[in-house]
């Protein structure tokens, strides 16, 4: 059995150095591109499908400050709706993330905003220097190709290093012209995430063993993005052995709660900020107060919330904070939710490199035709 899926998660902190190192060096061109493109009147669309579509969901809460048009709309929809959801009057900047860059959707999307608006300019964030996408940019004035390191380009079924690392290089874009002064928060965000693996793994290891068969993780704003990373994860590691559920801590009370029984295990992306945190603590202890799951793992990017009453199985702390680096600090949240995925995947007796025993999903997606 090989080991893909392990290597990929514990190989993130050192990706996202090494990307960091590769904008550095090429921050002139990039920057020059940004500054011809991105105008106050550009609409920036963020689109992938699957993991690569919830970079977008959990970038736009962030990238607001930076770019004012910003919005996630997944190249899922984007093949059937695309004259309903691109504006042919305004100019467009479509960012498409992709690992392979060879799903039939990234292709049609691309083609398609080419088709519907009269001006369009793309950014390509991707593993895989021969993907379609990649291919496709040579040339182009209008295309920047940011390739990520060949490592990134995931060899296992699950998306883990290429997810979390092209979520951080559109934040690094994001900044693209004060890069150089955000590397130590960068760093911090490597730090993070190897003082999570190294500190909680085995804990982690721990609960992925118990018997549940619904997970939960909850998340607000940007968070809440990660979350929907994170359930997936721990569902197709699974092979939906365990089916799972995202949302935000105040969308959950609106019905969503009657999943969480017996058999659950929740986890809690929570936020340094007071004025957000308090609706997360107050979600906590209802949880807390009404049901027995399996587990309660609270995350934090810092000082731990004050829930005295409350049964956490886990609290996952964050050494290096994440109030003074929410824009970057997101990232290691998803490495609890990678985590988990993993472990629950060998605690069924899965291959986590290919857990799909049906064949239901597969690395690159499959069956998809494209309309004209």
């Amino acid at each position: 059995m090989t080991n893909y899926t392990f290597d990929e998660i514990h190989q993130q902190p050192a990706m996202w150095r090494k990307e960091l190192q590769a904008l550095l060096k090429n921050k002139a061109e990039v920057s020059a591109f940004m500054h011809k493109y991105l105008t106050p009147d550009t609409d920036v669309v963020l689109t992938g499908a699957g993991t690569s579509a919830f970079i977008g969901d959990a970038l736009c809460p962030v990238m607001r400050g930076m770019w004012r048009n910003v919005r996630s709309v997944p190249t899922t929809d984007l093949v059937t709706h695309a004259k309903y959801l691109l504006d042919r009057e305004r100019p467009l900047l479509l960012v498409s993330f992709a690992r392979s860059g060879n799903s039939p959707e990234s292709v049609a999307a691309v083609n398609l905003a080419n088709k519907v608006c009269k001006n369009v300019a793309h950014v390509y964030i991707t593993c895989n220097a021969q993907g379609k996408l990649a291919l496709q940019a040579e040339g182009k004035d209008n295309i920047l190709l940011l390739l990520l390191p060949e490592e990134t380009d995931d060899k296992s079924l699950a998306m883990t290093s290429s997810f979390s690392t092209m979520l951080l290089t559109c934040l690094m874009l994001g900044h693209i012209d004060r890069l150089d002064k955000d590397v130590d928060m960068i760093e911090k965000t490597a730090k993070n995430a190897e003082a999570v693996i190294a500190e909680y793994e085995e804990k982690l290891k721990e609960i992925a063993s118990r018997p549940f068969e619904r997970g939960v993780f909850l998340g607000s704003g940007a968070l809440k993005g990660i979350a929907e990373e994170c359930h997936l994860k721990l569902q197709e590691l699974t092979d939906g052995a365990v089916v799972c559920k995202f949302d935000s801590f105040l969308g959950f009370r609106h019905g969503p709660k009657a999943v969480v029984n017996s058999k659950s295990i929740v986890v809690y992306l929570m936020t340094d900020q007071e004025e957000v945190q308090r609706y997360e603590r107050d979600l906590v202890k209802q949880v807390d107060a009404n049901n027995t799951p399996v587990a309660q793992i609270i995350v934090i990017g810092g000082k731990a919330p004050e829930l005295p009453d409350v049964k956490a199985d886990l609290v996952v702390k964050m050494p290096y904070g994440y109030e003074e680096n929410q824009f970057y600090g997101i990232v290691p949240f998803v490495v609890v939710g990678q985590l988990l995925g993993f472990y629950a995947s060998k605690a069924h007796g899965l291959n986590p490199d290919a857990p799909s025993v049906s064949g239901n999903i597969h690395r690159v997606v499959e069956g998809v035709t494209i309309y004209e």
